[in-house]
Protein backbone atom coordinates (compact mmCIF):
# COMPACT_ATOMS: atom_id res chain seq x y z
CA UNK A 1 0.00 0.00 0.00
CA UNK A 2 1.42 3.50 -0.65
CA UNK A 3 -0.03 6.30 1.90
CA UNK A 4 0.27 9.89 1.38
CA UNK A 5 -0.83 12.40 4.79
CA UNK A 6 -0.60 16.31 3.60
CA UNK A 7 1.86 15.72 1.39
CA UNK A 8 2.65 18.83 -0.28
CA UNK A 9 6.01 20.47 -2.75
CA UNK A 10 6.62 23.94 -3.42
CA UNK A 11 9.03 24.83 -5.82
CA UNK A 12 9.55 28.45 -4.64
CA UNK A 13 6.08 30.43 -5.04
CA UNK A 14 4.67 27.69 -6.93
CA UNK A 15 2.52 25.20 -5.13
CA UNK A 16 2.87 21.90 -7.70
CA UNK A 17 1.16 19.46 -4.56
CA UNK A 18 -0.93 20.63 -2.03
CA UNK A 19 -1.26 18.64 1.21
CA UNK A 20 -2.41 15.56 -0.76
CA UNK A 21 -4.08 12.84 1.58
CA UNK A 22 -4.76 9.78 0.09
CA UNK A 23 -3.88 5.98 0.18
CA UNK A 24 -3.59 3.37 -3.15
CA UNK A 25 -4.52 -0.30 -2.12
CA UNK A 26 -4.02 -3.61 -3.24
CA UNK A 27 -5.95 -5.63 -5.22
CA UNK A 28 -7.34 -3.04 -7.52
CA UNK A 29 -5.96 -0.83 -10.50
CA UNK A 30 -5.90 2.69 -8.97
CA UNK A 31 -5.92 5.73 -11.82
CA UNK A 32 -4.32 8.76 -10.97
CA UNK A 33 -5.99 12.02 -13.23
CA UNK A 34 -5.48 15.62 -13.50
CA UNK A 35 -4.99 18.09 -15.83
CA UNK A 36 -1.79 18.79 -17.25
CA UNK A 37 0.37 20.89 -14.39
CA UNK A 38 -1.57 19.05 -12.11
CA UNK A 39 0.98 18.10 -9.84
CA UNK A 40 1.01 14.02 -10.78
CA UNK A 41 4.54 13.69 -12.02
CA UNK A 42 5.75 15.52 -8.73
CA UNK A 43 3.45 13.05 -6.85
CA UNK A 44 5.07 10.22 -8.39
CA UNK A 45 8.79 11.13 -7.99
CA UNK A 46 7.94 12.43 -4.51
CA UNK A 47 6.53 8.60 -4.16
CA UNK A 48 9.71 7.04 -5.01
CA UNK A 49 12.47 9.85 -3.00
CA UNK A 50 12.85 11.37 -6.25
CA UNK A 51 11.91 14.54 -5.46
CA UNK A 52 11.99 15.59 -1.18
CA UNK A 53 8.36 17.05 -0.01
CA UNK A 54 8.40 20.57 1.48
CA UNK A 55 6.17 19.02 4.06
CA UNK A 56 4.00 15.73 4.98
CA UNK A 57 4.72 12.50 4.29
CA UNK A 58 4.64 9.34 2.12
CA UNK A 59 5.14 5.58 3.15
CA UNK A 60 5.61 2.32 0.70
CA UNK A 61 4.36 -0.57 2.84
CA UNK A 62 4.97 1.74 5.94
CA UNK A 63 8.18 2.85 5.23
CA UNK A 64 10.00 5.92 3.50
CA UNK A 65 11.46 5.08 -0.10
CA UNK A 66 15.07 6.03 1.11
CA UNK A 67 14.40 2.67 3.75
CA UNK A 68 13.78 0.30 1.38
CA UNK A 69 17.37 -1.39 1.13
CA UNK A 70 16.92 -2.78 -2.21
CA UNK A 71 13.76 -0.87 -3.74
CA UNK A 72 13.09 -3.22 -6.80
CA UNK A 73 12.02 -5.75 -4.76
CA UNK A 74 9.09 -3.61 -3.06
CA UNK A 75 8.16 -1.22 -5.57
CA UNK A 76 8.86 -1.17 -9.57
CA UNK A 77 7.80 2.12 -11.44
CA UNK A 78 7.78 3.26 -15.03
CA UNK A 79 8.00 6.82 -15.09
CA UNK A 80 10.66 7.55 -18.24
CA UNK A 81 10.78 4.90 -20.71
CA UNK A 82 13.68 6.97 -22.11
CA UNK A 83 15.96 6.85 -18.98
CA UNK A 84 18.31 4.03 -20.07
CA UNK A 85 22.14 3.50 -20.73
CA UNK A 86 22.46 3.86 -24.34
CA UNK A 87 25.76 1.87 -24.39
CA UNK A 88 24.47 -1.22 -22.63
CA UNK A 89 22.04 -3.60 -24.56
CA UNK A 90 18.46 -3.84 -23.01
CA UNK A 91 19.57 -7.19 -21.22
CA UNK A 92 22.54 -5.85 -19.52
CA UNK A 93 20.57 -2.26 -18.58
CA UNK A 94 17.96 -4.80 -16.98
CA UNK A 95 20.73 -6.94 -15.49
CA UNK A 96 22.59 -4.16 -13.85
CA UNK A 97 19.46 -3.27 -12.61
CA UNK A 98 19.07 -6.41 -11.05
CA UNK A 99 22.61 -6.97 -9.47
CA UNK A 100 22.35 -3.50 -7.93
CA UNK A 101 19.19 -5.10 -6.18
CA UNK A 102 20.04 -8.80 -5.40
CA UNK A 103 17.57 -10.07 -7.67
CA UNK A 104 19.35 -13.42 -9.68
CA UNK A 105 20.14 -13.24 -12.93
CA UNK A 106 17.93 -15.91 -14.14
CA UNK A 107 14.60 -13.36 -13.64
CA UNK A 108 16.01 -11.25 -17.05
CA UNK A 109 15.35 -13.46 -19.44
CA UNK A 110 11.93 -13.77 -17.75
CA UNK A 111 11.15 -10.57 -18.03
CA UNK A 112 11.98 -9.74 -21.56
CA UNK A 113 10.10 -12.77 -22.26
CA UNK A 114 6.70 -10.99 -20.55
CA UNK A 115 7.07 -7.90 -22.13
CA UNK A 116 7.77 -9.36 -25.95
CA UNK A 117 11.47 -8.57 -26.23
CA UNK A 118 13.58 -11.37 -26.20
CA UNK A 119 14.19 -11.22 -30.02
CA UNK A 120 16.03 -7.48 -29.22
CA UNK A 121 17.24 -8.82 -25.84
CA UNK A 122 20.78 -8.04 -26.93
CA UNK A 123 20.40 -4.53 -29.08
CA UNK A 124 20.35 -1.43 -27.54
CA UNK A 125 17.98 0.48 -26.68
CA UNK A 126 19.00 3.72 -28.58
CA UNK A 127 17.54 2.15 -31.70
CA UNK A 128 14.19 1.33 -30.16
CA UNK A 129 11.21 2.89 -30.64
CA UNK A 130 9.27 4.31 -28.34
CA UNK A 131 6.73 1.65 -27.77
CA UNK A 132 9.63 -1.07 -27.67
CA UNK A 133 11.10 1.48 -25.13
CA UNK A 134 8.06 0.96 -22.90
CA UNK A 135 8.30 -2.47 -23.12
CA UNK A 136 11.73 -2.11 -21.63
CA UNK A 137 10.54 0.24 -18.74
CA UNK A 138 7.98 -1.96 -17.82
CA UNK A 139 10.00 -4.80 -17.82
CA UNK A 140 12.16 -2.96 -15.34
CA UNK A 141 9.57 -2.38 -13.28
CA UNK A 142 8.59 -5.60 -12.53
CA UNK A 143 11.84 -6.96 -12.83
CA UNK A 144 12.04 -7.36 -8.60
CA UNK A 145 8.22 -9.00 -8.76
CA UNK A 146 7.54 -6.02 -6.48
CA UNK A 147 4.29 -5.86 -4.71
CA UNK A 148 3.73 -2.70 -5.31
CA UNK A 149 3.69 -0.82 -9.40
CA UNK A 150 3.75 2.79 -10.30
CA UNK A 151 2.86 3.61 -14.10
CA UNK A 152 3.02 6.70 -15.52
CA UNK A 153 1.51 7.06 -19.39
CA UNK A 154 2.35 2.89 -19.84
CA UNK A 155 0.73 2.96 -23.02
CA UNK A 156 2.94 5.69 -24.90
CA UNK A 157 3.89 4.79 -28.24
CA UNK A 158 2.51 1.53 -27.98
CA UNK A 159 0.47 -0.15 -30.73
CA UNK A 160 -3.51 -1.28 -30.31
CA UNK A 161 -1.85 -5.05 -29.38
CA UNK A 162 0.51 -3.37 -26.98
CA UNK A 163 -2.39 -1.43 -25.54
CA UNK A 164 -4.25 -4.00 -25.11
CA UNK A 165 -1.42 -6.43 -23.45
CA UNK A 166 -0.69 -3.23 -21.09
CA UNK A 167 -4.42 -3.11 -19.90
CA UNK A 168 -4.76 -6.89 -19.00
CA UNK A 169 -1.67 -6.81 -17.22
CA UNK A 170 -2.58 -4.33 -14.86
CA UNK A 171 -5.56 -5.96 -14.24
CA UNK A 172 -3.66 -9.62 -13.56
CA UNK A 173 -1.01 -7.72 -11.23
CA UNK A 174 -4.12 -6.24 -9.48
CA UNK A 175 -6.01 -9.75 -9.09
CA UNK A 176 -2.79 -11.36 -7.66
CA UNK A 177 -2.79 -8.97 -4.88
CA UNK A 178 -0.69 -6.23 -5.65
CA UNK A 179 -0.92 -2.39 -5.39
CA UNK A 180 -1.23 -0.76 -9.13
CA UNK A 181 -0.92 2.92 -9.70
CA UNK A 182 -0.95 4.33 -13.47
CA UNK A 183 -0.93 7.71 -14.18
CA UNK A 184 -2.55 8.46 -17.79
CA UNK A 185 -4.07 10.95 -20.31
CA UNK A 186 -5.74 8.83 -21.80
CA UNK A 187 -9.93 8.43 -20.61
CA UNK A 188 -11.10 5.46 -22.56
CA UNK A 189 -8.22 3.60 -22.01
CA UNK A 190 -8.43 4.39 -18.09
CA UNK A 191 -12.17 3.62 -18.05
CA UNK A 192 -11.29 -0.53 -19.15
CA UNK A 193 -8.62 -0.67 -16.82
CA UNK A 194 -8.95 1.16 -13.59
CA UNK A 195 -11.66 0.24 -10.45
CA UNK A 196 -11.01 3.03 -8.23
CA UNK A 197 -9.67 6.71 -9.06
CA UNK A 198 -7.97 9.59 -7.44
CA UNK A 199 -8.12 12.99 -9.29
CA UNK A 200 -6.19 16.28 -8.45
CA UNK A 201 -5.98 19.54 -9.97
CA UNK A 202 -3.85 22.34 -9.08
CA UNK A 203 -2.12 19.92 -6.62
CA UNK A 204 -5.23 19.29 -4.52
CA UNK A 205 -7.36 16.65 -4.37
CA UNK A 206 -10.56 16.84 -5.87
CA UNK A 207 -11.34 13.29 -5.95
CA UNK A 208 -10.58 9.89 -4.21
CA UNK A 209 -13.77 7.33 -5.42
CA UNK A 210 -14.58 4.27 -7.71
CA UNK A 211 -14.80 4.72 -11.35
CA UNK A 212 -18.41 3.84 -11.23
CA UNK A 213 -19.21 6.52 -8.79
CA UNK A 214 -16.58 9.07 -9.84
CA UNK A 215 -18.61 9.01 -13.10
CA UNK A 216 -22.33 9.08 -11.77
CA UNK A 217 -21.51 11.86 -9.35
CA UNK A 218 -19.98 13.97 -11.96
CA UNK A 219 -22.04 13.65 -14.74
CA UNK A 220 -25.68 14.13 -16.38
CA UNK A 221 -27.48 10.66 -16.81
CA UNK A 222 -30.86 10.71 -18.65
CA UNK A 223 -32.93 8.81 -21.37
CA UNK A 224 -33.42 9.82 -24.90
CA UNK A 225 -36.09 8.78 -26.48
CA UNK A 226 -37.36 9.34 -30.31
CA UNK A 227 -40.86 9.36 -31.69
CA UNK A 228 -43.12 10.15 -34.69
CA UNK A 229 -45.71 11.69 -32.21
CA UNK A 230 -43.14 13.81 -30.40
CA UNK A 231 -46.39 16.12 -29.12
CA UNK A 232 -48.13 13.34 -27.33
CA UNK A 233 -44.95 11.81 -26.18
CA UNK A 234 -44.10 15.19 -24.78
CA UNK A 235 -47.36 15.76 -23.13
CA UNK A 236 -47.69 12.31 -21.58
CA UNK A 237 -44.18 12.52 -19.91
CA UNK A 238 -45.29 16.31 -18.56
CA UNK A 239 -48.44 14.61 -16.99
CA UNK A 240 -46.42 11.73 -15.13
CA UNK A 241 -44.22 14.94 -13.75
CA UNK A 242 -41.18 13.92 -15.89
CA UNK A 243 -40.66 16.96 -18.21
CA UNK A 244 -38.32 16.03 -20.60
CA UNK A 245 -35.46 18.36 -22.52
CA UNK A 246 -35.75 18.86 -26.21
CA UNK A 247 -32.13 18.08 -28.08
CA UNK A 248 -31.31 19.65 -31.89
CA UNK A 249 -32.03 16.35 -33.45
CA UNK A 250 -35.53 16.05 -32.37
CA UNK A 251 -35.18 13.75 -30.11
CA UNK A 252 -36.41 14.07 -26.07
CA UNK A 253 -34.46 13.78 -22.84
CA UNK A 254 -35.58 12.44 -19.46
CA UNK A 255 -34.21 12.05 -16.01
CA UNK A 256 -35.28 11.21 -13.24
CA UNK A 257 -36.96 7.54 -14.51
CA UNK A 258 -35.49 4.28 -15.72
CA UNK A 259 -36.14 3.34 -19.27
CA UNK A 260 -38.04 0.34 -18.76
CA UNK A 261 -40.57 2.85 -16.94
CA UNK A 262 -40.92 5.00 -19.95
CA UNK A 263 -40.93 2.28 -22.14
CA UNK A 264 -44.13 0.95 -20.37
CA UNK A 265 -45.44 4.32 -19.91
CA UNK A 266 -45.28 4.90 -24.19
CA UNK A 267 -46.93 1.94 -24.44
CA UNK A 268 -49.89 2.09 -22.29
CA UNK A 269 -50.83 5.45 -24.93
CA UNK A 270 -50.14 3.24 -27.79
CA UNK A 271 -47.21 5.51 -28.58
CA UNK A 272 -44.42 4.23 -30.76
CA UNK A 273 -41.23 4.91 -30.17
CA UNK A 274 -38.11 4.91 -32.61
CA UNK A 275 -35.70 5.37 -30.08
CA UNK A 276 -35.83 4.59 -26.03
CA UNK A 277 -31.85 4.30 -24.54
CA UNK A 278 -30.48 5.38 -21.32
CA UNK A 279 -27.43 7.14 -22.00
CA UNK A 280 -24.47 8.03 -19.35
CA UNK A 281 -21.42 10.44 -19.66
CA UNK A 282 -17.92 8.58 -20.36
CA UNK A 283 -15.00 9.02 -17.98
CA UNK A 284 -13.78 11.85 -20.22
CA UNK A 285 -16.96 13.86 -19.83
CA UNK A 286 -16.84 13.28 -15.92
CA UNK A 287 -13.52 14.24 -15.57
CA UNK A 288 -13.63 17.32 -17.56
CA UNK A 289 -17.17 18.41 -15.70
CA UNK A 290 -15.12 17.73 -12.11
CA UNK A 291 -11.86 19.39 -13.47
CA UNK A 292 -12.85 22.87 -15.61
CA UNK A 293 -11.71 24.93 -12.97
CA UNK A 294 -8.42 23.34 -12.40
CA UNK A 295 -6.72 23.76 -16.20
CA UNK A 296 -3.87 25.17 -15.67
CA UNK A 297 -3.37 25.60 -19.88
CA UNK A 298 -6.62 26.10 -21.47
CA UNK A 299 -6.52 26.41 -25.15
CA UNK A 300 -9.44 27.72 -27.28
CA UNK A 301 -11.11 26.18 -30.22
CA UNK A 302 -11.22 28.85 -32.92
CA UNK A 303 -14.72 30.24 -32.11
CA UNK A 304 -13.93 30.92 -28.67
CA UNK A 305 -10.81 32.90 -29.62
CA UNK A 306 -12.93 34.78 -32.44
CA UNK A 307 -15.18 36.28 -29.35
CA UNK A 308 -12.21 36.63 -26.69
CA UNK A 309 -10.27 38.60 -29.19
CA UNK A 310 -7.52 36.05 -30.67
CA UNK A 311 -6.13 36.27 -33.64
CA UNK A 312 -6.34 32.87 -35.45
CA UNK A 313 -2.59 32.25 -36.19
CA UNK A 314 -1.60 32.75 -39.39
CA UNK A 315 -4.52 34.87 -40.18
CA UNK A 316 -5.80 38.20 -40.04
CA UNK A 317 -6.88 39.74 -36.24
CA UNK A 318 -10.51 39.10 -35.71
CA UNK A 319 -12.63 42.77 -35.71
CA UNK A 320 -12.75 44.76 -34.12
CA UNK A 321 -9.16 44.44 -33.28
CA UNK A 322 -8.49 48.03 -32.64
CA UNK A 323 -10.86 48.20 -29.83
CA UNK A 324 -9.35 44.88 -27.99
CA UNK A 325 -5.40 45.75 -28.32
CA UNK A 326 -5.28 49.79 -29.64
CA UNK A 327 -4.87 51.36 -33.00
CA UNK A 328 -1.43 50.42 -33.45
CA UNK A 329 -1.76 46.73 -33.51
CA UNK A 330 -2.07 45.85 -36.90
CA UNK A 331 0.86 47.84 -37.55
CA UNK A 332 3.33 46.24 -34.98
CA UNK A 333 1.81 43.20 -36.55
CA UNK A 334 3.03 43.96 -40.06
CA UNK A 335 6.06 45.06 -38.73
CA UNK A 336 7.11 41.86 -36.77
CA UNK A 337 6.36 39.53 -39.68
CA UNK A 338 8.73 41.64 -42.02
CA UNK A 339 11.30 41.25 -39.29
CA UNK A 340 10.61 37.39 -39.30
CA UNK A 341 10.80 37.57 -42.73
CA UNK A 342 14.22 39.40 -43.07
CA UNK A 343 15.51 37.09 -40.06
CA UNK A 344 14.40 33.26 -41.54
Amino acid sequence: MIELDGLTKRYGEKQAVDRLSFSVRPGVVTGFLGPNGAGKSTTMRMMLGLDLPTGGDVRIDGRHYAELREPLNAIGALLEARSVHGGRTAYHHLLCLAQSNGIPESRVPEVLDLVGLTGVARKRPKGFSMGMGQRLGIAAALLGDPGILLFDEPVNGLDPEGIHWVRNLMKELAAEGRTVFVSSHLMSEMALTADHLVVIGQGRLLADTTMAEFIASHSRTYVRLRSPEPERLRDVLHAEGLPPQTAADGSLQVEGAPADRLGELAAEHRIVLHELSPQQASLEEAFMRLTAGAVEYHAHTAGEATAAGIPPPGGAPPEPAPAAWGEGWRERQAGQGRTRKRGG
